[in-house]
């Protein structure tokens, strides 16, 4: 008996996993209209190994595959048929566009980051995290506007990665072989769009879901380049 209540445990634990990846899914998706698309994932039984053909994977299990990027979408029936059939897939946001741009670091750096921010009274968004990485997301811009931004900084660590259009980044709850993906900052809602009069003074069209709040990357960046200063490279990724 206790033998069959262990087993039902463990399916039970499973199953709620794998729901919690899916409701994180459709909420991105389609309350907040952000762009998603399943990861690759990890080799059954192998927590660290990426399930692509890339046997020297640099982030296993935590990039588009098959899917690829270009299929990233808000449309709820395709995400529910994407995780119905592959619960266990990590949660991979298009960046850039009209959804949120992202910028990264190393968790050491990161945390010092948000600890300067904080005692400066910079208003930080959501603060995606993994042992290894913490991603600090942030309103969409253009590479444009992200270049003369780094081109006023005397140098820029290559351990900072910025992730803009054409980019990517992993969101919560998602398993990767860096590790569980989960909110140092969690989103917190910015003002609801207020509702809009109809056509011809008719009816008003309801107002439309809060999404969360996104800092603008000019209010942060020259914190994220001070604190991860020294955590190695001598160059800008503008894209992962």
């Amino acid at each position: 008996m206790r033998e069959i209540l262990g087993r039902r445990r463990k399916l039970s634990l499973r199953r709620a996993g794998r729901s919690a990846v899916l409701t994180a899914a459709l909420t991105y998706a389609t309350e907040w209209q952000w762009p998603v698309v399943p990861g690759v994932g990890l080799r059954p039984g192998r927590l660290r190994e990426c399930g692509c053909p890339d046997p020297e994977c640099a982030h296993p299990g935590a990039h588009p595959f098959d899917p690829g990027l270009l299929a990233a979408t808000t449309d709820a029936r395709m995400v529910r048929w994407w995780w119905t059939n592959r619960p266990e897939a990590p949660v991979v946001l298009a960046t850039g566009g009209r959804a949120p741009c992202a910028v990264s670091l190393p968790a050491v750096a990161g945390a010092r980051a948000l600890a300067a921010l904080d005692r400066a009274g910079v208003r930080v968004g959501p603060v995606v995290a993994t042992p290894t990485r913490w991603t600090l997301l942030v309103a969409p811009y253009s590479l444009e506007a992200l270049g003369e931004l780094l081109h006023r900084q005397d140098w820029v660590p290559g351990s900072l990665r910025f992730h803009g259009e054409g980019g990517y980044t992993v969101l919560p709850p998602s398993p990767t072989g860096a590790g569980q993906v989960r909110w140092e900052r969690a989103p917190r809602p910015a003002a609801p769009a207020p509702a809009r009069a109809g056509r011809g003074g008719g009816r008003s069209r309801p107002a439309e879901p809060a999404r969360p709040w996104l800092p603008d990357v000019a209010t942060l960046v020259d914190v994220l380049v001070e604190q991860c200063a020294g955590t190695g490279g001598d160059s800008t990724r503008l894209a992962h």
